[in-house]
């Protein structure tokens, strides 16, 4: 493997780098205290290409790699998580499924505008009984011949109430599984699309999450994606590469907790010296290097696999689990290192805490990519 980043790359990072702190850092704590949804600021990465790095410049996209992907979601979870996961749910899930599994007609519709940013996207998969189980789909479309019929709850929706459009997955043919299972392309304001209550959450709180219900909602037949009953491989093949989205994430919030308390202990005195000249801190803080330049490298590889059009469900399910177990790791260690400052929000370093812990839940837990892992090494 190269392990030279291209020019190319570091202008990227650097334009990341220059948006979250000129943009996201301000007003990032009373976002989080308020849970405001950074409107603003998500328009302002639409306009600069965030939103649609991957999609291809035919489909007004920035045609860039996976791997640029990764650094600008590191650089823009550093300082922001609650920004990060919607440019990760738009990139990897919505606009990457439209282009790869749409029709053009799908793709001219509603891929152009969403990679342009001028709209955003969520992705609907957990329902109430169906977390880590999505093969048990509640959610029903009921096939009426000229168009399908819409009915279930969906929990947990990331840009829920934000999104103009949904990617829906739905239970067609109950008899026969998970072969049954379609995913759709909704309309938020279709007749029938009911918003539940934000979320009051531990962390990522800036962002929009939601349930969602659908009451005899009509979708177009022309609205499904994929042939009938491809929906549930649709979904699986899409969260793949949003594990490494995700994994980018927790990089992230990783990285800008250990820049925060490398930052703080050489600054801060204890026993008449900086604590970083305090054997203690040093160890906190080489491990904190360590488990993150490993976190960064399996994120890479990750990215590096799926852009030479390699199988990166193994390499993208070690990312994540590793990479998100680092950043809660490395967020509480950084807590630490700032002691009780360390406990106040001014400092960020709670906020960050807070914001890691969901890195092990969605978009497949911890103990889903283990499963996912077991099975790809014991094949």
């Amino acid at each position: 493997m190269d392990y030279q980043i291209t020019e190319e790359h570091l202008m990227i990072q650097k334009a990341a780098r220059d948006f979250a702190v000129n943009e996201l850092l301000p007003g990032v704590i009373e976002r989080d205290e308020k849970q405001s949804f950074p409107a603003e600021q998500i328009k302002k990465l639409g306009e600069l290409g965030f939103l649609g790095m991957m999609v291809s410049p035919k489909y007004g996209g920035a045609g860039l790699d996976t791997i640029s992907y990764v650094i600008a979601m590191e650089e823009i979870s550093k300082i922001d998580a609650s920004a990060s996961v919607v440019m990760s749910v738009n990139n990897s899930l919505v606009c990457w499924g439209l282009e790869t599994y749409g029709s053009e007609e799908q793709k001219q519709k509603y891929l152009v505008p969403l990679a342009k940013g001028e709209i955003i996207g969520a992705f609907l998969l957990s329902e109430p009984e169906a977390g880590s189980d999505a093969t048990s789909q509640r959610t029903t479309a009921e096939d009426k011949g000229v168009h399908y019929l819409l009915n279930g709850t969906k929990n947990w929706i990331t840009n829920g109430n934000s999104a103009s459009v949904y990617l829906v997955i739905a239970q067609t043919h109950p008899e026969k599984g998970s072969k049954g299972i379609n995913a759709f392309i909704v309309e938020k304001n279709s007749p029938g699309v009911t918003v539940g209550a934000k979320e009051n959450k531990l962390g990522i709180r800036g962002s929009d999450t939601h349930s969602i219900m659908f009451q005899d909602v009509v979708v177009p037949k022309e609205n499904r994606l994929g042939e009938d009953g491809f929906g549930f491989k649709f979904a699986m093949k899409t969260l793949a590469g949003g594990r490494i989205g995700i994994a980018s994430q927790a990089l992230g919030i990783a990285s800008g907790a250990y820049e925060l308390a490398l930052k703080y202990s050489k600054e801060r005195k204890a026993f008449g010296k900086e604590i970083s000249q305090h054997q203690a801190i040093q160890f906190k803080l080489a491990d904190m290097a360590t488990r993150i330049e490993a976190s960064r490298l399996l994120c890479m590889k990750a990215a590096w696999e799926k852009d030479h059009h390699l199988d990166y469900t193994l390499s993208g399910s070690m990312a994540k689990v590793f990479a998100s177990e680092t950043a809660m790791w490395v967020t509480t260690e950084a807590v630490q290192v700032h002691g009780g400052y360390g406990f106040v929000k001014e400092y960020h370093v709670e906020r960050l805490m807070r914001d890691a812990k969901i890195t092990q839940i969605y978009e497949g837990t911890s103990e889903v990519q283990r499963i996912v892992i077991a099975r790809s090494i014991l094949q």
